[in-house]
């Protein structure tokens, strides 16, 4: 794929038009006001449908599921068209929203991607009919937590958030910090290690639990004070003496025996938050390239337009540059969609640690050629350069990035 189809271009034309209406007056509130943005997000669904539709692929799904026709629906052959308009239709939203408002696509991803994803793969028929349609249709907010105030990039491995097993009931303790809609949630996928005495705390099983959002034992803090994505609410997670039953454990039984817990689970929903990061940063970029240009033209000094001087010339072509590099990137996702194929891990953390720092680059760059007026709040580019940032950070920072795809290049694979 090289470029957008006719179809797919209508599609961003109209989400264009809703993002410019519906969110752009909405910023300032959004981004200092302490307006949660989820109801700007639900008439969005209902605008362009994607709620219903949403709705109509779980049922369909589950359905099949029903039949056992799951594995027989996987192997057959599908239209790489539609595939392909399906992929760029979930990206689209992502990169339009990311040209305002960053922190909204934070806030419905984590939702509808990480929450509900993580069920959708993992859970019983049972717990995915419980939980996933509302967090598909957004009519819930969902949070994924798994970061902890002292394990950071070691996730697993410094991991103190326990459950201790008592007859087909569960105990839960333990807390969780900067998680994307922890002050709002309504359903959390809580990931825990299971008490095992016999184990290395390092080495225990990883179990994940579905919690609703009132139980006792359960609090989520308000929303935490930061640098960059102020529409995107994150919060901490308390719990102290949850009582969970086994139909809240993801997975059932069979995540008990299951080799390594929840450890794989966990690390392809890193896959597919990394994979989301390209169509951010495209977002990012392709707002800053075109404000800077603007400006470029428009801001006279010495008598001519910065335009016409060459530093100025070559931040916008570098800028251009990084556009035209994340879009590529956003084409082969869809790409590989077409044929029904993702990108290893490895690939993902590439595309990952390449696009948050094109986005950090570019919302920089983009400042500087604003100068002073750039450093104030009433310019856009101001408040880009604070959402780029946590691209760098959150999924994995940088530094772990590079330990994955080197990792892998070591290995021969």
């Amino acid at each position: 794929m090289f470029e957008w189809s006719d179809s797919q271009l209508m599609i961003r034309d109209a989400v264009r038009r809703f993002v410019e209406e519906e969110i752009v007056p909405n910023v300032r509130e959004l981004e200092h006001g302490d307006l949660p943005p989820y109801d700007i997000l639900r008439k969005m669904y209902a605008t362009f449908g994607m709620g219903e539709m949403a709705r109509a692929r779980f049922e369909k799904q589950v359905a099949a599921e029903k039949r056992g026709e799951t594995r027989k629906a996987s192997s057959a052959p599908k239209d790489p068209e539609a595939q392909a308009d399906q992929a760029a239709a979930s990206l689209i939203p992502i990169i339009e929203l990311c040209r305002h408002c960053p922190g909204m696509v934070t806030a419905m991803g984590v939702s509808v991607g990480l929450t509900a994803g993580a069920i959708l793969s993992k859970g019983t028929l049972a717990q995915k009919e419980r939980w996933a349609p509302d967090l598909l249709a957004l009519d819930k907010v969902g949070a994924w937590a798994i970061t902890e105030p002292g394990s950071g990039s070691d996730a697993f491995g410094g991991m103190r958030s326990s459950a201790r097993q008592e007859g087909d009931e569960f105990v839960l303790n333990g807390s969780k910090t900067f998680i994307t809609n922890g002050p709002h949630a309504d359903t959390t996928v809580f990931i825990c290690k299971l008490e095992e005495s016999d184990v290395e705390p390092r080495d225990r099983k990883i179990l994940n639990f579905v919690l609703d959002r009132g139980m006792p034992g359960f609090e989520q803090s308000g929303p935490l004070r930061k640098m960059g994505m102020h529409s995107s609410p994150t919060g901490e997670l308390f719990l102290k003496d949850v009582r969970v039953g086994m139909d809240h454990l993801l997975g059932g039984k069979d995540a008990l025996a299951r080799s390594g817990g929840g450890r794989e689970s966990a690390k392809g929903t890193f896959q597919t938050e990394r994979s989301g990061v390209a169509a951010m940063a495209l977002g990012i970029v392709d707002r800053c390239l075109e404000l800077s240009v603007k400006y470029a033209r428009e801001r006279i000094q010495f008598e001519r337009p910065i335009g016409e001087y060459q530093l100025i010339q070559d931040k916008l072509a570098r800028m251009e540059v990084a556009r035209m590099n994340l879009q590529n990137l956003v084409f082969r996702t869809i790409d590989l969609a077409s044929h029904g194929k993702t990108m290893t891990f490895a690939e993902a953390s590439a595309m990952k640690l390449y696009a948050a720092r094109a986005a950090v680059e570019v919302a920089m760059e983009a400042v500087q050629v604003y100068g002073g007026n750039g450093y104030m709040s009433e310019y856009v580019v101001e408040q880009l350069a604070r959402d780029s940032k946590v691209l760098q950070i959150y999924a994995g920072t940088d530094e772990i990035q590079i330990r994955a795809i080197a990792k892998e290049l070591l290995a021969g694979n």
